[in-house]
């Protein structure tokens, strides 16, 4: 199948590289600038590198908009304009958040459209294919764009999964807290270590393995059941103290006691005596 790319960036360029790798024939790799798209060109490692969308549109089976999502309904409505023929063609987003109805333009014109969102995250561009192996994707829209989008996830060693258009601001705030939220909040455990006189490098690879094995246990039992520490276990003395020491920094103590009577509510669920989770409740609703 030939295959051109739109947005050559840390997502384009790792797409592209990975389904070139299992296989399909990337015909256009296209960005803003010339110097943009060789870029991504050549992290691809394959493919024509373009600054027009419309000439890597028809040079290829299926198109992936790799593009922000306010850049999409604009390039949506620039390429039904410069082609106008789009029957026997498939067009995919990448946006977790937008619904297949933004590609509207598109698919008036004949193309199969949908949405083709990777659950994974893509600090660099050209990242080994790899990265898709055992990762879930997302798909919503027509049927013929969702059975190809499902063939392309399982070339790639994705999971395909099946959302329904409304559900995706949902499913995309979940995957903004695991993903995005859970690095910020890692950032900041990392400072407060630093704070003990060690390097911010040397706090991340204090607090690397307990958080990898963290993840471990989510996938081997549930994140209701992977819980552990001090609220789990009702050490209320243990809590008091952080909440003491967390005292000069009032947002991140703000944090801590957000994401305790969180932690509380699981600890509810489990073992824990209500007698000390009253305690513990009213201590993190404290000032």
């Amino acid at each position: 199948m030939n295959i051109a790319i739109i947005g050559g960036g840390r997502l384009g360029g790792s797409l592209g590289r990975a389904l070139s790798r299992r296989g399909f024939a990337i015909r256009a790799v296209c960005d803003r600038t010339a110097a943009l798209a060789g870029r991504a060109r050549r992290a691809v490692g394959a493919g024509r590198a373009t600054t027009d969308p419309a000439l890597a549109a028809r040079a290829a089976e299926a198109v992936f908009l790799c593009l922000p999502d306010d850049a999409l309904a604009g390039e949506a409505r620039r390429l039904a304009r410069a082609v106008r023929d789009w029957r026997g063609k498939t067009v995919f987003h990448c946006s977790g958040l937008l619904a297949s109805e933004i590609l509207a333009p598109l698919r008036e014109r004949g193309a199969a459209v949908a949405s083709f969102h990777p659950v994974q995250s893509f600090p660099k561009r050209g990242m080994e294919p790899d990265v898709f192996r055992g990762i879930f994707i997302g798909l919503e829209g027509g049927k013929a764009a969702r059975a190809l989008g499902r063939k392309i996830a399982l070339r790639l060693g994705a999971r395909p999964i099946v959302l329904r258009p409304a559900a995706k601001p949902l499913y995309h705030a979940a995957c903004s807290l695991a993903s995005n939220h859970g690095l910020i909040l890692f950032h900041l455990a990392a400072g407060l270590m630093a704070r003990t006189g060690m390097s911010r490098r040397t706090a991340e690879r204090v607090l690397g393995p307990l958080a990898q094995g963290t993840l471990r246990n989510v996938k081997t039992f549930g994140s209701d059941k992977a819980l552990t520490g001090p609220v789990l276990r009702g050490d209320i003395a243990a809590v008091r103290r952080h909440l003491e020491v967390l005292r000069a920094d009032s947002s991140l103590r703000r944090v801590y006691k957000l994401l305790a009577r969180e932690g509380l509510k699981i600890a509810r669920d489990s073992s824990l005596e209500e007698k000390t989770a009253r305690t513990l409740s009213r201590l993190l609703a404290g000032q």
